[in-house]
């Protein structure tokens, strides 16, 4: 018997004349005599041709949508439109059967809000199986890239005793009894008698751990789940999700803004030559759903468009002070028409002002740089000017931030002034402040939420949609 061979690779035509293997899930069933299998390699169904008058009645019940089957038959030239070849089948086996009546998805359009319930099966879907495609190649490029780039690609820990974000907004890691901790003289919970023997929690970055790494190493990425405890219930963020974090030793601010912007083109052309045909997919479903809305609510670009938009395009560099100016001044803050008006330097801008200035201001992927030291983290440079700091954010059309980032702040005594002037615990940090004190050098890094880039590739509104099962306030099914 021939092993299994995926659809994708039948489609090609190749194997035309040959005995075929193929196995999957069945998208339809027509006049008893054509089946759609699909088996997730490829949007794209082959059509398998039964015989029915020779085949078993009770057999062809069977074959309902969502059953899974097994086919064994002859790859042939197709006699119908809309597909180059097609399987004689000689032999049709039901692996699982599936009651039609009973199946949650049915062969018609679902809304996104019924699927994200219905997060076990969507993977089912045309949609979803692009998303998921496009996922693990956008993954499988993160490595690549820093890989062809020399980086060492370090794991940095999941549980840690660290807030490196100082946001507090984080999820303990205890084993203690929730009904009855145990307490020290003072009537507090004593983290002592804890597993760790001190509080800890779930990380939100990896970014204090590598820059350790990067500075013995050079050049270090991390790629790994990160979590926030934060009681936002947007379509943009998640209580867990996945960052990419690399740390560079040598680097200024120029340096890690070049390998951002390097990184973040080589991601989408990368994307666009290996899945074209899910990302033109999405491109019409877009389309298609744009359709409903009025002219003035729909995009300028295709997402086929915006991807290669953003190939094509140098992003623009500016600092916070330019960007505030460029802001105060515009229409749209006169005519009061941002949620939140800009009234001079020191605002923290909103994702509606950054979507503004690449969108409607310069038009293309913008960076901002030097933001005021007061809105951003403590282990950021400070500047000549002591009021702003050697931070780097950029920004994308449709998503505001894409990435955040720094040169680090490598000098001991700015660094815990820094910390002392914002209330960061220094002897916590003991070891991090080591770095500053044995053989400190100049670097930075930056970090890229992988869910907005995958949002991003994939034009989905929503980033529960990117990430097979999606961890949110109120939400932890599957």
């Amino acid at each position: 018997m021939s092993h299994r061979i995926k659809i994708k690779a039948l489609l090609t035509g190749e194997l035309t004349g040959t005995e075929v293997t193929v196995k999957g899930w069945v998208r339809a069933f027509r006049q008893n005599r054509f089946i759609a299998l699909n088996d997730g390699s490829t949007n794209n169904n082959i059509q398998i041709v039964v015989d029915f008058e020779n085949t078993d009645p009770a057999l062809l019940k069977r074959i309902t949508f969502g059953a899974a089957i097994s086919v064994i038959g002859e790859m042939v030239p197709s006699l119908g439109s809309g597909q180059k070849v097609e399987v004689n089948a000689t032999t049709i086996e039901i692996l699982g059967d599936c009651d039609p009546e009973e199946f949650p998805l049915q062969p018609k359009k679902q809304t996104l809000e019924f699927l994200r319930e219905k997060a076990h099966l969507r993977f089912r879907t045309s949609t979803f199986g692009s998303i998921f495609r496009l996922r693990n190649t956008l993954a499988f490029a993160v490595h690549k890239f820093f890989n062809e780039k020399g980086f060492v690609y370090l794991h940095t820990p999941i549980i840690t005793a660290s807030d490196a974000e100082g946001a507090g907004e984080m999820f303990r890691v205890t084993t203690f009894d929730a009904q009855k901790p145990p307490l020290n003289d003072a009537g507090e919970v004593d983290y002592k008698q804890d597993f760790f023997g001190k509080a800890t929690n779930l990380t939100v970055s990896g970014q204090l751990e590598g820059e350790l790494g990067a500075m013995a190493l050079s050049d270090i990425y991390t790629f790994g789940p990160t979590f926030r405890a934060e009681n936002s219930n947007t379509t943009r963020h998640l209580a867990e999700f996945w960052m990419i974090e690399p740390e560079m030793a040598f680097y200024d601010l120029n340096d890690n803004m070049d390998l951002a912007e390097e990184m973040l083109k080589y991601l989408i052309a990368y994307a666009l030559e290996h899945n074209r045909e899910d990302i033109e997919f999405l491109t019409q479903r877009l389309l298609d759903e744009e359709k409903q809305k009025p002219q003035a609510e729909r995009s300028e670009m295709t997402l086929l468009d915006k991807l290669q938009f953003c190939l094509d395009n140098d992003f623009q560099r500016l600092t916070y002070t330019e960007a505030i100016e460029i802001l105060k001044d515009s229409n749209h803050n006169k005519k009061k028409k941002f949620q939140y008006l800009i009234e001079g330097w020191g605002a923290d801008l909103q994702s509606e002002h950054e979507r503004y200035l690449v969108e409607k201001h310069f038009k293309k992927p913008v960076i901002l740089t030097d933001y005021p030291k007061d809105i951003k983290s403590f282990y950021m440079r400070l500047n000549e000017d002591d009021k702003t700091v050697r931070a780097m954010d950029i920004l994308f059309p449709g998503i505001g931030e894409i990435i955040g980032g720094s040169q680090r702040e490598e000098r001991y005594d700015k660094l815990t002034q820094r910390m002392d002037e914002m209330g960061v615990p220094k002897d916590e940090l003991w070891w991090y402040l080591d770095t500053r004190r044995f053989g400190a050098c100049e670097h930075a890094g930056f970090g890229l939420g992988f869910e907005r880039l995958v949002l991003f590739v994939t034009g989905m509104g929503n980033i529960r949609d990117v990430i097979p099962f999606p961890r949110a306030p109120k939400t932890a099914e599957f």
